[in-house]
């Protein structure tokens, strides 16, 4: 199972019950914290939070594969008294669900989030992506470097890795088995592949994980996900992405090889790397102060 349990959440790349919160439209200058259901064209009805006041620059913050917009709490809570902070659950995650039109590939979860920003009004914001949440922010930029500021990936996805290319690679039924019952033993043994020190993770965050992945239609839209995804050649459109990047990595990752960060470094034209010794695949929740005071200078960088 440790190797299935590998491959899921390797795969993540590779291959967080809230009712809608009726509230006044919030003055300018005011802090706030709201969680409600936002729907796109489709049906989808996708789990948003956003925190920080309302008037302040955004930034939009995009999970990894089975995992939700839990993923960024640490970030939140130290970029919200600044920052208008919007997290989400990526469509078959979390608390968003299944997708009533099954829109799971890369180039579809791109246009997702265009409808998504647009039905919160945002024109441009900043994006910050883990793992798989990063391929679909750096694509993004790509396809719409209109609507984005600033870029930072955080142990993104982009080359190609575990045989998967411009072609899916078939799902083994060990992993469907893995996704569509999330076995707590496996959940737990994949943590210690994401992570380099799971033992320093807030309590309960590992069942948190397990509790999300396992809501109803989550691990078939994850399945169908893993049929459909692809890793092309990503220079064309890395070398597209207009907007500043910064690239964060832990050096003990297991899911991407530290090198293919060296790669997008190179690939993007204005990028910079800041790599975590000891850290494991996403620093956002291993490191937050670290990790956000890096964000936090290169944010105040960009906008002098």
């Amino acid at each position: 199972m440790l190797r299935y349990a590998t491959f899921a959440l390797g795969c993540a790349l590779v291959f967080g019950a809230f009712a809608p919160v009726a509230a006044a439209t919030p003055a300018a200058h005011t802090r706030t914290s709201i969680t409600r259901f936002v729907e796109i064209d489709g049906g989808a009805r996708i789990r948003v939070r956003e925190e920080g006041p309302r008037d302040a620059p955004a930034i939009v913050l995009l999970h990894g594969f089975t995992m939700s917009l839990e993923s960024w709490d640490g970030w939140a809570a130290r970029l919200a008294g600044d920052y208008r902070v919007i997290r989400y659950d990526l469509l078959g995650h979390g608390m968003t669900g299944r997708d009533p039109l099954r829109r799971y590939a890369p180039a579809e979860r791109i246009e997702v989030l265009a409808a998504l920003m647009d039905a919160l009004g945002l024109e441009r914001a900043t994006l910050a992506g883990n793992s798989f949440g990063g391929l679909v922010a750096w694509r993004f930029a790509a396809r719409y470097p209109e609507r984005v500021d600033r870029l930072i990936l955080v142990d993104a996805a982009a080359y190609s890795i575990n045989g998967v290319t411009e072609r899916p690679v078939a799902v083994p039924e060990a992993m469907r088995a893995y996704l569509l019952a999330v076995p707590r033993v496996a959940v737990e043994a994949s943590a210690q592949l994401i992570f380099a020190h799971p033992e320093n993770l807030p309590e309960g965050r590992l069942a948190q994980i397990r509790a999300m992945m396992a809501r109803p239609g989550n691990g078939q839209a994850m399945v169908e996900h893993l049929e459909e995804f692809v890793l092309p050649d990503p220079e064309p459109d890395l070398a597209r992405v207009a907007a500043p990047t910064l690239i964060l990595w832990g050096e003990q990752d297991r899911i991407i090889p530290l090198d293919q960060a060296r790669q997008l470094a190179a690939a993007i034209p204005n990028a910079r790397l800041i790599t975590y010794p000891d850290v494991g695949h996403a620093p956002q929740e291993e490191i937050p102060d670290r990790s956000a005071a890096d964000v936090r200078a290169f944010l105040a960088e960009a906008t002098r």
